[in-house]
């Protein structure tokens, strides 16, 4: 059996099978297909990129693996060697990379049989042309993907894309809303269009790799996961520990599935299920070390029980100090903030239209209670804070 992960950056669940309006053809129609368990309560361990995708790919919390804050800014595993890739190599697969991992500098990279890191083009405005490098991004794992139907031996490829990080391709105003949350003016609705016009550039990108799957005829055999590390790049999503920054899109299809119909699971999960998830369908033993989630596969098989009663999220770093931690269930979160100032800190917005609109609405000057709690079903911005009433 084999492992396809497909990872967005700052994605949140902005595609078309969970009710938005943007046109996913691929990913919707992975979504659709027999065997396929969309997720539709499911949460990042952080919501922010780096300490998201360590948890996935360690088993382990941001505090427990090391990876605290971006990779870029110096943070590191404190085990490189405790990771899924690393895992899987030691078990026989073969492992490969194609596109952004996140978690280690390329000179330090370990785990990792093939690495393929297309050369980055720029755009006549000088910026890294991002929906190309995601293309020859797709078009290398393809390739990697149709040779693999001549050879022998199980594989872990490992596909990331940049897109719909900022900054998105330019583009002209077509409509469409902000999030819910965000200013509504004619700039944020550019930023918008924009957004979308990238969530359907990774949709291409997925619907590449997807069917050089099917060429190769290894769907069968393989275990598909699409998902991505936290909310998408707006005020009161990525950095947030409210839904809207932890709750991700995440499919899994296992292998062998035939004509089964495909599921829509509203149970609680974790991304820090992931690991112990692929294990239990790979036949691969758990790793020494401590893994905080659980295995899905009797959830995703129907059995009562499988769901998390909570789960646990968490910011540190982003690119200014923000501590806080996050105890969710399916009605309530609870969010304990740990810095005396409790102003939000406007280097963990990114840059856009739509921060400048929050600036000027007096977001920066916001005070938030140190110690939050929502109702998930009734408030998923997070918008009435229900720890004030005691």
């Amino acid at each position: 059996m084999n492992l396809l992960y497909l990872h967005a950056h700052d994605l949140g669940r902005w595609i078309e099978p969970y009710g938005y309006e943007v046109a996913t053809p691929n990913l919707s129609a992975l979504a659709s297909r027999s065997g396929t368990n969309l997720f539709l309560d499911a949460h990042s361990a952080a919501p922010t990129c780096s300490p998201s995708r360590a948890a996935l790919l360690t088993g382990m919390t941001p505090h427990e693996s090391g990876m605290m804050g971006l990779m870029h800014r110096g943070f590191r595993l404190k085990d490189p060697n405790r990771h899924l890739a690393f895992w899987l190599q030691q078990n026989g697969f073969k492992t490969a990379l194609a596109g952004i991992q996140h978690l280690q500098p390329g000179a330090e990279l370990s785990g990792y049989d093939f690495r393929f890191n297309p050369v980055k083009s720029t755009t006549q405005q000088g910026q890294i042309d991002w929906p190309a490098w995601d293309g020859a991004v797709a078009d290398e794992a393809a390739r990697f993907l149709e040779a693999r139907k001549e050879k022998d031996g199980t594989f872990f490829l490992d596909c990331g894309f940049w897109l719909p990080h900022r900054p998105f391709p330019p583009g002209e105003a077509d409509g469409s809303a902000p999030p819910p949350g965000v200013a509504d003016t004619p700039e944020t609705r550019r930023d918008m269009a924009e957004f979308l016009a990238a969530v359907r550039h990774l949709d291409d990108c997925c619907g590449r790799v997807l069917s050089a799957l099917d060429r190769a005829g290894l769907t069968e055999d393989t275990l598909i996961l699409f998902t991505t590390d936290h909310g998408p790049a707006f005020p009161g999503y990525k950095c947030r520990l409210t839904d809207g920054g932890t709750g991700v899109a995440m499919m899994i299809r296992p292998p062998g599935q035939g004509s089964r119909a495909a599921r829509r699971i509203d149970s609680l999960v974790s991304q820090l299920d992931v690991f112990p998830t692929i294990c239990d369908y790979l036949g691969v033993e758990l790793p020494p070390w401590t893994l905080r989630g659980r295995s899905l596969r009797g959830l995703m098989e129907g059995a009562t029980g499988g769901a998390e009663s909570a789960v646990f999220s968490e910011v540190t770093y982003h690119a200014g100090y923000e501590p806080m931690r996050a105890v969710r269930t399916a009605d309530h979160v609870l969010i304990r903030l740990f810095e005396e100032d409790l102003r939000p800190v406007p280097a963990n917005v990114d840059d856009s239209a739509a921060k400048e609109a929050w600036i000027r609405d007096g977001g920066l000057d916001r005070l938030r209670e140190p110690v939050q709690l929502f109702d998930r079903k009734r408030d998923p911005l997070g918008q009435v804070d229900l720890a004030e009433d005691g």
